[in-house]
């Protein structure tokens, strides 16, 4: 079944078969003049037609609010997406709203699950969902959005971007152990589809072509420390292998048992770098070099942001990335000369 049919009518689809524009569809539905009858009536009869009732959310940002901010989001286990949706229901509840999760799944559902939020009744919408949804998410608006990355589809005078850096993140990671004297650096890169995992291996890319350091062959895992093992075998057969960039902390562990179990030593022959500064990352044998993201400062940034759309207040901050802070413990060294 398709995504059109499974998810409820939006103004968009209203807007597209009457053959008129968004505004003109929230002029008829809020009763406003300046509206001709002909047209009036051409969208009454779309909006009968697909069956569309405008949501709750609509109607608050018409007459009132709910003082309330719901979030798509992937629903993951995974230290960096939880750690965020954390992060914003705290932060929400500071600032005097009320929090509403729906989950998305595998980046399959996010149309869904923000169609879910506007009928349940929110302020405004926050897609946390860190991977490609696959398709074009409309929604509308009227509604202030907070998006972590930029989603096709998904623009207008209402929507605010911002971020974690990843690219920044993947650069400095990079940067640290080309200082340290290694001639390049592997990547051990998280799945794909994940925005996160794209940004990573940019900043990888880029820090090897500033320093023109030779860019060797990306292994993928899938975050977790057993496709952080795998990469890590292959890259602990391979003699030539001194500095490993995974894109996530549970990778770096993972390469860090494949590398002790060959005999390869950390930092001595091999330095590792992974990324998130997870709790248990300083206390692992070596302590692990790392990237920190601040999840606190990001929801307290994009929230600040989202706010002010709510309230149409020009108080708010700049949109823009946030930057990563590098974390050297003892998984690193400088590269041992031949």
């Amino acid at each position: 079944m398709s995504d059109a049919k499974r998810r409820p009518p939006s103004s968009t689809d209203v807007a597209a078969l009457a053959g008129v524009s968004q505004k003109t569809v929230s002029r008829v539905l809020n009763g406003e003049p300046y509206v001709s009858e002909e047209v009036r009536e051409r969208v009454l009869a779309a909006a009968r037609e697909l069956g569309y009732r405008r949501n709750a959310a609509a109607r608050a940002l018409h007459l009132g609010r709910f003082h309330r901010i719901g979030v798509a989001s992937i629903g993951s286990s995974l230290y960096g997406p939880s750690s965020l949706l954390v992060a914003l229901e705290r932060r929400a509840r500071e600032i005097g709203y009320a929090f509403t999760v729906s989950f998305t799944g595998e980046g399959d559902g996010v149309s869904n699950a923000v169609d879910s939020l506007l009928a349940q009744g929110v302020d405004a919408v926050v897609v946390s969902d860190p991977m490609d949804v696959g398709q074009e998410l409309r929604i509308d608006p009227d509604v202030p959005v907070l998006s972590f990355r930029p989603i096709p589809g998904l623009d207008g005078p209402r929507v605010v971007v911002t971020g974690p850096s990843g690219v920044d993140a993947g650069r400095q990671a990079t940067e640290h152990l080309l200082r340290l004297g290694h001639a390049t650096v592997r990547h051990v890169a998280g799945p794909h589809r994940w925005w996160a995992a794209r940004d990573r291996a940019r900043g990888w890319r880029e820090a090897l072509a500033a320093a023109g350091a030779p860019e060797p062959p990306v292994l993928e895992g899938d975050w977790s420390p057993a496709s952080g093992y795998a990469a890590g075998r292959v890259l602990a057969a391979d003699p030539e292998v001194t500095a490993v960039f995974a894109a996530n902390d549970d990778m770096a562990i993972g390469v860090l048992r494949a590398l002790a179990e060959a005999g390869r030593a950390v930092p001595g022959e091999v330095s590792v770098v992974g990324m998130d500064d997870i709790p248990a990352a300083a206390y692992l044998s070596p302590p692990l070099t790392t990237v920190r993201q601040d999840f606190e400062a990001l929801a307290r940034h994009g929230l600040a942001l989202l706010a002010a759309e709510i309230e149409r207040s020009s108080g708010g901050p700049a949109p823009g990335d946030l930057p990563a802070h590098l974390v050297v413990r003892g998984s690193t060294a400088p590269a041992t000369q031949p």
